[in-house]
């Protein structure tokens, strides 16, 4: 059994591991609905506010992901930049030490409709200090208390929440050459 101090120490890396999954089993459960017309793509470095963009037909999401070893999130530093993207929305995501998902938390507008409006959220304190000792505001950013966040239980109901209401079709037949 992992340690709570490993979720610190390798915060990182627990991030990436959460998003890899996260992604492996959104897909699997799309594909167990027959659903292949997917995009997900990447993005190099965390500069625009998002960590990934999920997209199937005319719903793109540009999706900032947090993660925490809670059942509940805590205020989250969300960049004012992806209040400019289409539809860009966060999905906090609760992990077990042993790093199994859910519930997920999310943030964000209906498919197809952009962040709900951050001016009313106070902006955050960066976590470093200045010369001066001081922790000036983080620009650019508003922090959202967890109340706005809404508990989403299972990954279907999270793609649904992401892109509306999905086929339940079978997956597609693989037919074997024999």
């Amino acid at each position: 059994m992992a340690s709570i101090d490993i979720h610190s120490t390798h915060s990182t890396l627990r991030e990436r591991i959460v998003e890899h999954v996260f992604v492996g089993e959104a897909l699997r459960a799309l594909w167990r609905r027959g659903i292949t017309d997917v995009e997900v793509l990447r993005s190099e470095f965390d500069a625009h506010g998002y960590d990934l963009v999920m997209g199937r037909g005319q719903i793109v999401r540009h999706i900032q992901f947090k993660t925490g070893v809670r059942n509940k999130p805590s205020p989250v530093s969300v960049g004012s930049a992806l209040a400019e993207k289409p539809s860009g929305c966060v999905i906090w995501i609760s992990v077990t030490l042993e790093l199994d998902m859910g519930p997920f938390w999310w943030f964000g507008g209906e498919p197809g409709e952009p962040l709900p409006d951050l001016s009313e959220f106070a902006s955050p304190k960066r976590i470093g200090r200045n010369k001066e000792g001081e922790r000036p505001l983080r620009a650019n950013h508003r922090k959202v208390p967890a109340r706005y966040f809404r508990r989403i239980e299972t990954i279907d109901a999270m793609l649904e929440t992401l892109f509306g209401p999905l086929p339940t079709g079978q997956a597609p037949v693989v037919v074997e050459n024999g």
